[in-house]
């Protein structure tokens, strides 16, 4: 028997508002998340994400980790689309190797039952 460890977060931001008094220059926000920029933009891995009540909302896969955020929280076809405002947690796992970011993608979907995922679903 395979023994799969769902592999732990390596970055994981929270949508926040920026001060408005913060000596940080001005950020811009997409859907209310102003630190997409701590996600490695050349790195590959799993993407987690959350509702304030921790609830597993998404799972997604992706060779360029920052650019495939942006598009899950601006695109029009991700299936995240109708329910961004949902999301407030987003959690990075970097796994270069595609095979095992396709394993543990699948995996975490059925293990953790991610609630907007349709394909590669085999709990229900």
């Amino acid at each position: 028997m395979i023994n799969i460890q769902i592999p732990q977060a390596d970055i994981s931001i929270t949508e926040r508002k920026q001060a408005k008094d913060s000596e940080e220059p001005k950020i811009k926000s997409i859907q209310g998340f102003i630190d997409l920029h701590e996600i490695p933009r050349d790195k590959g891995g799993i993407i987690l994400f959350y509702n304030i009540n921790d609830e597993l909302l998404f799972v997604g896969k992706a060779r360029k980790l920052r650019q495939r955020v942006k598009k899950h929280l601006e695109d029009t076809v991700s299936p995240l689309r109708n329910h961004r405002d949902e999301v407030y947690r987003i959690d990075v796992a970097i796994v270069e190797d595609a095979m095992d970011r396709d394993i543990y993608e699948t995996y975490i979907i059925n293990k953790l039952q991610a609630k907007y995922n349709v394909d590669k679903v085999f709990y229900k």
